[in-house]
């Protein structure tokens, strides 16, 4: 086994010196990984930047959109990995009936390659270049999991029991665990019981808004579903005798770790050279201050991931990467008016500020910033009650077309994050809500992408100097 292992390093190693030296003196490749926790947005997000990057009408702020002679999709280089549906949810969002495609679920890719223009003496001499964009989905709770790796099971659970413990959702789990014997010979009807209670619980805590509900795949099981992998629980630290149910689980965990998440890591997160990272902001405030410091708290595990910094050109020649910039991204910019965007960027920037300063001290580039993929609203001021009210219309979920005032978010950041740090239970002196609108029915022009906000900014961050 150790000398499979050792020659299977080897043949990666060999090959992606390959990789790297026909990407980086041939047609240079940029891996750009999207993710982000549920209902952030990533399945929107990769649809309108594929869309506004073909028919770049719309992306006044990205500075290659000239140098661009043309930008086409291909087919991605990895054959195992499912492609990314672009042209189902384009659909989705553009039908005489719009509606939100489907959410992400497992890891997918799709590759968009362009033609572009080197400036100056340069381009006149060699002509348009050849630059691809892989774009790699996949869910954000799967990117937490990479977190197990550095804790042991004695050290997960006892965290995992601490977060359940401050989660009224996290009640019914604990109440099934106080009748569990953990040091009792193992049955695989107890383990199912405590593991589908866990599961119930992680499932009831990302609706409630909060960010951290590890393991990953307990949320989104996919082909795993069932399997003993997936079938284990956190439980308190005791007497832990061979065969027990705390020895199973412990195994179990530890074969989590093996067999689940360092595939991941090494087949697709590893590779990975520009990153956006996208954050249900507003959704966050919406469900109060502790959602609020448990998603600052969740920024900051998921930037000890990625291991930021810059390699050396040598180094990618060998097939080294590092993520180089990240961009933390507030979205959903479109269920405020415009007057509340610079309060939400630096309510992300302050959410994400420690995340922010290991990157950037590591040599990364960083940014937060609040933006729109597809906007669904449009803006509007009313009278009420004797004063100006901005407000943004759509049509919600139910059909019905309403205007919606969501409150206004503070100046200073501190008013948001402080009650967060402090544990208060609810704000006191102001009220946050959120609205599900539809996507607005589309008419685009020839050359035109669907309307977004600051979309074109996102990508100047991410790609634009690679272009």
């Amino acid at each position: 086994m150790i000398l499979n292992d050792v020659a299977d390093r080897i043949f990666r190693g060999v090959e992606a010196v390959q990789n790297g030296v026909n990407e980086a003196l041939f047609e240079p490749v940029i891996r750009l990984g999207v993710t982000g926790l549920s209902r952030s947005g990533k399945t929107v997000f990769i649809t309108s930047l594929v869309a506004n990057l073909l028919d770049r009408g719309r992306m006044a702020q990205f500075g290659p959109a000239t140098a661009i002679t043309t930008a086409y999709l291909q087919p991605q280089p990895d054959d195992t990995v499912p492609r990314f549906d672009y042209e189902a949810h384009l659909s989705a969002l553009t039908s005489p009936e719009p509606h939100w495609p489907d959410s992400t679920r497992a890891v997918s890719e799709l590759r968009l390659s362009f033609k572009v223009r080197p400036a100056g003496l340069l381009g006149g001499l060699t002509g348009p270049k050849t630059i691809h964009l892989d774009i790699v989905d996949y869910p954000g709770e799967w990117l937490l999991d990479l977190g197990l790796m550095e804790k042991s099971y004695a050290q997960w659970s006892e965290e995992a029991l601490a977060a359940a413990k401050q989660r009224s959702e996290g009640q019914a789990f604990l109440d099934v665990l106080a009748t569990a014997a953990a040091a009792e010979p193992h049955t695989e009807t107890e383990a199912k019981r405590l593991a589908q209670s866990f599961s119930t619980y992680l499932k009831n805590a990302r609706e409630a808004g909060y960010s951290d509900c590890t393991p990953g795949r307990f949320l989104l099981p996919g082909e795993l579903e069932g399997s003993p992998v997936l079938t284990f629980a956190p439980l308190p630290a005791g007497a832990a005798p061979r065969g027990s149910l705390h020895r199973e689980f412990e195994r179990r965990y530890e074969a989590y770790k093996r067999e689940v998440v360092k595939p991941f890591f090494r087949d697709h997160f590893s590779r990975i050279d520009r990153q956006i990272v996208l954050v249900d902001a507003l959704g966050a405030i919406h469900a109060g201050p502790k959602a609020v410091e448990d998603l600052r708290r969740t920024m900051s595990d998921i930037l000890a991931a990625f291991r930021p910094g810059r390699v050396s050109r040598l180094l990618s020649l060998l097939g080294q990467h590092k993520v180089e910039k990240i961009l933390f991204a507030a979205t959903k910019a479109d269920h405020i008016h415009h007057t509340q965007h610079p309060r939400l960027t630096a309510i992300m920037e302050a959410l994400v500020r420690e995340a922010r300063d290991r990157a950037d001290f590591a040599g990364a580039g960083t940014m937060g910033m609040s933006i729109a993929a597809l906007r669904a609203t449009v803006e509007e001021t009313l009278d009420h009650d004797g004063q100006k009210l901005d407000v943004v219309r759509g049509t919600t979920e139910s059909g019905k077309k309403a205007a919606f005032y969501p409150g206004e978010l503070p100046d200073d950041p501190a008013h948001i994050l402080s009650p967060a740090r402090k544990g208060a239970e609810s704000w006191l002196d102001a009220q946050y809500e959120i609205m599900k609108f539809r996507p607005a029915r589309l008419t685009l022009r020839p050359g035109e992408g669907p309307p977004h906000i600051r979309l074109d900014r996102a990508a100047e961050f991410l790609i634009g100097d690679k272009l």
